[in-house]
């Protein structure tokens, strides 16, 4: 009568190492880093469907006074820019107040398209005086640096952060099993080695 083969050993889980909590910091990486993904992202879009003011226009030729600190990144955006030359404002109040070029960048609601017409660039807090002037019927508002160019850059941060909280976890998870399943190895190699 043939010999049966003893069955492998069972080898509690508790004593393979590196522990099972490691998975568990594995998926807590990863969900932190996806829930500030989605934080982030959520700023991120409330931010730019607030950049301008839309609620608060002046016309051609209107002069409106604005209270600014330095660093407030305020932006002059404007609707129906018309032909070049196109646009041109200018700004008076205390210190040598500056009007920059912003950049592109378009900020869309439901039935208007904003272009940045210049950042303002000031030294001192205080009340500053705004005019802008074109030769088409622009429309001017104020709102923040940032439109939907501006918001495709900052949102990669929250695109990044879930795939690299994901990638995290995925590579703990592996090493973790791999280094068990080794450490299992060697366990059951060590119970043969001294079995009778």
């Amino acid at each position: 009568m043939p010999m049966q083969p003893f069955p492998p050993p069972q080898i509690p889980a508790n004593e393979l190492r590196p522990g099972r909590h490691w998975y568990a910091t594995a998926a807590a990486i990863a969900v932190v880093l996806i829930l500030l993904g989605a934080a982030i992202g959520v700023h991120r879009f409330t931010g730019v469907v607030d950049a301008v003011d839309t609620g608060h226009q002046f016309a051609n030729g209107e002069t409106v006074t604005l209270r600014l600190d330095p660093g407030s990144e305020k932006t002059v955006w404007v609707k129906y820019p018309g032909r070049s030359p196109g646009p041109d404002c200018d700004i008076t109040g205390p210190g040598a107040p500056g009007l920059d070029d912003p950049g592109a960048d378009v900020f869309l609601t439901r039935d208007e398209t904003w272009m940045p017409l210049y950042t303002i660039d000031v030294s001192r807090a205080g009340d500053y005086e705004l005019t802008c002037s074109s030769q088409a019927l622009s429309r001017y508002a104020m709102g923040d640096s940032g439109g939907l160019v501006a918001f495709a850059g900052r949102l990669l941060a929250a695109v990044l952060l879930p795939v690299l909280g994901i990638g995290i976890g995925v590579v703990i998870a592996l090493v973790t099993a791999l280094r068990r399943r080794g450490h299992r190895k060697r366990l059951l190699v060590e119970h043969h080695a001294h079995a009778p």
